[in-house]
């Protein structure tokens, strides 16, 4: 079993590192097929372009405004930076991205599916896949059982699987925003400072007393949906999941097993493009 759960740790790890090589230096190639990712964070919208293999070859990522609580709230901003980041991609790549793939927060395909679906539709991509964040974090962790939490800037996503199937999807507002809420309010900083204060690996270990509470609130969203489903371990996911030593304190909290990849910003983002060229 934990040879199994390391080889999975080292392909996503190793994915990620590829993926953030490629935003520095694209990876540029004659007749290769590329498929896109387009994740719409609450913080951070990113995109991920791989190619036939699931290799990386480019990608963009910009902090951003556009999202909150998991819902769309500016169209038109996400639109242009959406557009922006694409073809900027395009022009390193020398070619023309056509299909992609985008993700929501479970459980909001009826109020927001169709909204992020147009921002990627309006940048010139041919929307192949939608699907859940977890779900989509699942297609680069390719956990069999347990729960993938996608803790992003406004909510918390949980997916449980079982023999590598999904069975429970759920979320709820809690996330990276609060925290930021938290760090401004005890710092007396503004939003913006706070938030990046946050982000400041260096600050992590002073603000754990200061987020505890809110880790706390995250916890009980955890514990209460995966209630009755005997899940063996947890994977954190989700720019918010950055913290250092976030694990320690949901896995004192659940009581069950948690950790999480190295760099778990860009799970979902790759998962999503990962989509597009099935299992």
């Amino acid at each position: 079993m934990m040879g199994t759960k390391k080889m999975e740790f080292n392909y996503c790890d190793q994915l990620i590192d590829d993926f953030l090589k490629s935003v520095k230096t694209p990876r540029v190639k004659k007749n290769e097929r590329y498929v896109t990712g387009v994740d719409l964070g609450t913080a951070c919208v990113v995109v991920c372009v791989l190619n036939q293999l699931g290799e990386p070859v480019a990608g963009a990522y910009r902090y951003a405004d556009v999202v909150r609580d998991g819902m769309l709230v500016d169209y038109i901003g996400a639109v242009h930076i959406v557009q922006e980041m694409i073809t900027d991609i395009e022009k390193k790549l020398k070619t023309t991205l056509e299909t992609g793939a985008v993700a929501i927060p479970p459980g909001t395909e009826k109020l927001d599916g169709g909204a992020v679906k147009n921002v990627a539709e309006s940048a010139g991509l041919e929307v192949i896949q939608m699907l859940d964040e977890p779900t989509a974090a699942n297609h680069v962790l390719k956990i069999q059982n347990g729960a993938i939490v996608d803790i992003g800037g406004g909510t918390t996503g949980i997916s449980i699987l079982k023999d590598g199937k999904v069975v429970y999807v759920n979320d709820e507002a809690t996330g990276g925003t609060h925290f930021s809420l938290v760090v401004s309010g005890a710092y007396q900083l503004s939003y913006e400072k706070a938030e990046l204060y946050k982000r400041d690996g260096k600050n992590h270990k002073e603000l754990m007393g200061v987020l505890e509470p809110v880790i706390d609130k995250v916890a009980s969203i955890i514990s209460k949906h995966i209630t009755g489903y005997n899940v063996e371990e947890l994977i954190l996911v989700g720019g918010s999941a950055c913290l250092d030593g976030i694990e320690d304190i949901i896995e004192k909290r659940t009581g069950v097993p948690t950790r999480k990849p190295k760099n778990p910003m860009f799970v979902t983002p790759l998962g999503i493009a990962l989509s597009c060229l099935g299992e």
